[in-house]
């Protein structure tokens, strides 16, 4: 049976029509980046990146040859060698991760200085092992061992550090995490095969073991110095 309509019924829905509408349940939106993407690209980044790999691998090849001559060439040698060196790139990754934040200056700043101090040690690196061989002489293969991993850890460390903390940097600009870990990791991959190739078939037999690690800390002081002042120009427009 159908209500009549009547004053009443018509003020009731007039009511009911001005009744302000339920709140809509909360949503949650993801938190919002304290840094967001840059619009300017930093197409100099793989650059440096590349150049920084190149170093790495004249480094490798060159520390190697004069470790070889301070405590012999065998298999143990060869073994502590590179485990020396993969575990300081692997440590130093792992410690660059978590440094791996705050302002784009900040970050290219740590990059500046890890690649100068990375420099500053290939310099002096060479007569470095040589005076360790030759204090260590009488020590037994195992004391060696341990002392060349650790003298070894020290600057692979500080190059294990500055991958993840140019990713923290670039992944602003390109916004996607999984494409600047693929770039970086190609271009200093590229820059180290093509170190291995000339360091082995062309730098020792023209400039010998002293230049090619000057040659490859010229690379890390140049890279370094070009960077800290990116990271100095960031910090006066801020």
């Amino acid at each position: 049976m159908t209500e009549p309509i009547t004053e009443r019924s018509i003020a009731g829905a007039g009511q009911t029509a001005v009744r302000p509408a339920r709140s809509a349940a909360p949503t949650y939106s993801d938190p919002v980046d304290p840094y967001p993407p840059r619009a300017a690209g930093s197409i100099w980044l793989p650059a440096v990146f590349c150049a920084s790999g190149f170093a790495a691998l004249v480094y490798q090849v060159v520390w190697q040859r004069v470790l070889f001559a301070a405590f012999g060439i065998n298999v143990e040698a060869v073994t502590v060698v590179v485990t020396a060196f993969l575990a300081g790139l692997g440590f130093g990754s792992l410690l660059g991760g978590r440094a791996a934040s705050g302002s784009d200056a900040r970050l290219l700043l740590s990059f500046g200085l890890l690649e100068t101090a990375i420099g500053v040690f290939g310099i002096v690196s060479l007569p470095f092992f040589r005076w360790v061989g030759e204090v260590t002489l009488g020590l037994s293969a195992v004391e060696q061992g341990v002392i060349t991993v650790l003298i070894v850890m020290v600057p692979t460390t500080l190059m294990g550090a500055t991958l993840p903390i140019l990713v923290g940097y670039l992944v602003r600009s390109t916004g996607n995490v999984g494409r600047t870990v693929g770039t970086l990791y190609f271009v200093n991959t590229a820059g180290s095969a093509l170190a291995a190739f000339m360091a082995a078939l062309v730098l020792l037999r023209t400039v010998g073991e002293q230049r090619s690690a000057w040659l490859a800390a010229a690379l890390n002081l140049a890279v370094g110095g070009f960077v800290l002042l990116r990271s100095g120009r960031l910090s006066g427009r801020n």
